[in-house]
């Protein structure tokens, strides 16, 4: 807003001064939804997990995420591979630290059978510290 301080017997002066009020209405609206969407942008592979009611474990740093979807196929962290190619693509994760956890997460569907081939040959690969993923859910008995 401009303030007058002095009087003039010119009253069509022009004040050259910005209202910025508009802009930080602006900006204060474009964080928000930003807020908002950064969380939806960070989705991994599209799973639909089965509940448990067990304590969530904390995390660690950088976990080693294998994932099986509902037609089989399966990912190490975001980078697809075969059941063939499991062992060298862990490797290549891991760093070839087999005592690091792999968590395993697969779609509900996925049946047990094909659940326990994975892990058998996680097993066979040399990953003994094998956890299952599913999603926290307390209602669940």
């Amino acid at each position: 807003m401009a303030i007058r301080l002095h009087e003039s017997e010119n009253d069509l002066e022009e004040t050259h001064e910005i209202n910025v009020t508009p802009f930080i209405d602006v900006m204060l609206v474009l964080l928000i939804i930003f807020m908002v969407a950064a969380p939806i942008a960070t989705v991994d592979v599209p799973v639909d997990l089965p509940g448990s009611t067990i304590e969530p474990s904390p995390r660690p740093e950088l976990p080693v995420f294998l994932t099986v979807k509902s037609d089989l196929s399966l990912t190490v962290g975001d980078d697809p591979t075969t059941l063939d190619a499991l062992p060298a693509t862990l490797a290549a994760a891991t760093r070839g630290d087999k005592n690091q956890r792999i968590f395993l997460r697969a779609d509900r569907i996925v049946s047990y059978g094909s659940v326990m081939e994975i892990m058998n040959r996680l097993r066979d690969a040399g990953y003994l510290k094998v956890a299952l993923v599913g999603l926290e859910n307390r209602d669940a008995k």
